[in-house]
This record gives structure tokens, C-alpha cells and sequence, in this order.
């Protein structure tokens, strides 16, 4: 039967290079921890930063170029970018300065905000304009910098989180690549992760008061992170995979956010997934939220680890909370 809509595929990928590496070992010049105390428990062992001069539209434009590169289309042939991100530039949005840097004119471009469930949030967000037809090429990134909002003073999440931005291009093709996807969220559950607005107030005249403010750093219990990811992470991940007519047996690999490698063991080993079926770039890169996923990509396809026609089983999971799976063949 005639396919009436077009599929999509995913047919390149890139990240940035950043400037700045901080390993266990400085950090524990920081803060009462350990290199032993870190990677135990976390499974990080450094994490890179931006650099002063760095912006978020300057690493995920760098992201972009490369995922255009190795999908060999020119940025003037993109037609929508979607740019995941909960550390922009620019509060009203990051991703049309990204848009003017990378020379898609033709593009519309916008952010998506849902923390380290972002990338797989943004993923399925682009996958729709091309199946309904409205676009062919798309671009979508992940990219955050975490250090602009870490409390450099709290051991709990200061040894967690990096910087970093990965991208993906999407194209329509007559094959749906896009196997499956669910997406979920529970705002009931936002005090567990988050990175609050905190305001003052400021009386403008006599009968007249606003608030004025401005964001506070990353707070998060981890105990409750760590169950919730162990919990609804698989369920999230089957039910995709059931979208998909897939078991995990079909899946080469397990594709989750970078959050902690005992959520990476505990989730792999719940769904009977090998370990050297599981990518992680952990102990390089931390937690570098909505950029994780393609970063950790795009690092397995350049090794030659993913190839053509690969199935993939990605998650994200974070703040909001927000958690999401998209199963997708490489290629």
C-alpha cells in the first residue's frame, strides 16, 4: 500500500567541542568530595564547560553544522529548527539567533523547553511537521549549559552536571524511520528537580506593586530523581517499543539520558539489555541535560558503533518532571 504521508529519517548528527574540561579531581578542590566519591556513585569521572566567551547559540549552531555536514545538506535547504534547550541566551529564545548563525534563512525556528527530556521532546515535536508534510528538512538540537545555573558550593549536584550541545537532522523520506514514541509528564512531582524563579517585590507607586527576580540554582533531591527514573523510564520505554511492534530483543541499542550510570544499569537491567548494548558517555561529559542523548549519539555513529538501519530505544528524564521514549533506526 501507498504510503499517503511521508516517513522520517534520521541522517545526520554533530556536537560541539568545548573549551573547558573540569575533572573529579579540581572539583574536589572545590567542594568536600572525592574522585573515587564521584565516579562510585555517578559513574562521571570529568565534565567539560563553556568557556567564558561561549554562548548556547554559538555551541549548538557548531552542533547543526556538523549534523549538516555529515548529512550532507546545505543549512539553506532547512526548513524548521527546533532547539531544546532550558539555558538560553536569550530568555525570549535562543533558537533564531541559532538560525541567523548557521545561514538557514528559510528556516522557522524555535526553543523547546523540557529540561533533560528535551531532546527526545524536540525529536518527536519535528517528526510531525514532516509527516504531515509541512517540511522535508529539519534540524533538531539539544544543547545546555548547566554551569550558568549550578550552585559550584552544593557536592549534590555540583559533581553532576556539564555543558554541551548535539544535533540531528530529520528528513522526510518514503520509509518511517520514527518506529515509536511516548511521552509523558507529572507536574506533581516538580519539586524533586528544578531551577526556580525567585522574586522580590518592587513598588512601583504607592497602589502599585510587581515582582522583579530572577532564577535560582539546579535543586534536586536525588533520592526521588533516581526512583522515578527507575520506575518510569522502562514502562516509558516498552510502551514505545509496543507502539513500535518491537521487543528489546530488536533494539541494538539503548540510547538514555546521561543522568547517573546506576540509572543506566538499573534501567538496562530491567528491560534485559546487555551492558555492550547500552551507550554511555558518562564518565566524559556528566549530565549535560537536553544535550546528552545526541551527544552520546553522535560520539557512537562517528566510532562506528551505530550503524545504517541500527534500531535505537531512546529516554529522556527530568525536571518538570517530563519523561519520553523514541524508537528510531539510524540512517
Amino acid at each position: 500500500m501507498k504510503q499517503l504521508m511521508p516517513g522520517v529519517s534520521v541522517v545526520g548528527s554533530g556536537s560541539a567541542c568545548l573549551p573547558i574540561t573540569l575533572s573529579n579531581e579540581t572539583l574536589s578542590q572545590l567542594v568536600d568530595t572525592s574522585d573515587e566519591w564521584i565516579a562510585s556513585r555517578t559513574g562521571i569521572r570529568q565534565r567539560h564547560l563553556a568557556g567564558h566567551g561561549d554562548s548556547l547559540g554559538g555551541l549548538a549552531t557548531q552542533a547543526a553544522h556538523q549534523a549538516l555536514a555529515m548529512a550532507g545538506v546545505d543549512p539553506t535547504a532547512v526548513q524548521l529548527i527546533v532547539l531544546a534547550t532550558s539555558t538560553p541566551d536569550d530568555l525570549f529564545g535562543s533558537a533564531c539567533q541559532v538560525q541567523a548563525e548557521l545561514g538557514a534563512h528559510q528556516a522557522v525556528a524555535f526553543d523547546l523547553t523540557a529540561a533533560c527530556s528535551g531532546f527526545v521532546f524536540a525529536l518527536v515535536t519535528a517528526a510531525q511537521y514532516i509527516r504531515t508534510g509541512v517540511f522535508e528538512t529539519v534540524v533538531v538540537i539539544g544543547a545546555d549549559v548547566l554551569s550558568r545555573w549550578t550552585d559550584w558550593a552544593d557536592r549534590r549536584t555540583c559533581v553532576l552536571f556539564g555543558d554541551g550541545a548535539g544535533a540531528v537532522v530529520l528528513r522526510a523520506s518514503d520509509r518511517d524511520r520514527l518506529l515509536g514514541f511516548e511521552l509523558c509528564s507529572d507536574g506533581s512531582m516538580n519539586a524533586c528537580l528544578k531551577l526556580p524563579y525567585q522574586a522580590a517585590a518592587n513598588p512601583l507607586t504607592a497602589d502599585l506593586t510587581v515582582q522583579q527576580g530572577t532564577f535560582t540554582p539546579i535543586a534536586m533531591n536525588g533520592r526521588e530523581v533516581y526512583k522515578f527514573a527507575v520506575s518510569r523510564v522502562p514502562e516509558v520505554i516498552e510502551k514505545a517499543l509496543y507502539r513500535a511492534h518491537l521487543t528489546t530483543q530488536e533494539v541494538d541499542w539503548l540510547l538514555l539520558h546521561q543522568a547517573n550510570q546506576r540509572i543506566l544499569d538499573a534501567v538496562a537491567d530491567r528491560l534485559q539489555i546487555a551492558p555492550d548494548r547500552v551507550l554511555s558517555n558518562m564518565a566524559e561529559h556528566g549530565n549535560t541535560s537536553a544535550a546528552s542523548i545526541p551527544l552520546a549519539l553522535d560520539e557512537a555513529v562517528r566510532a562506528g558503533r551505530v550503524q545504517p538501519g541500527h534500531t535505537i530505544a531512546a529516554a529522556g528524564f527530568g525536571a518538570g518532571v517530563t519523561w519520553g521514549s523514541a524508537i528510531f533506526q539510524w540512517g
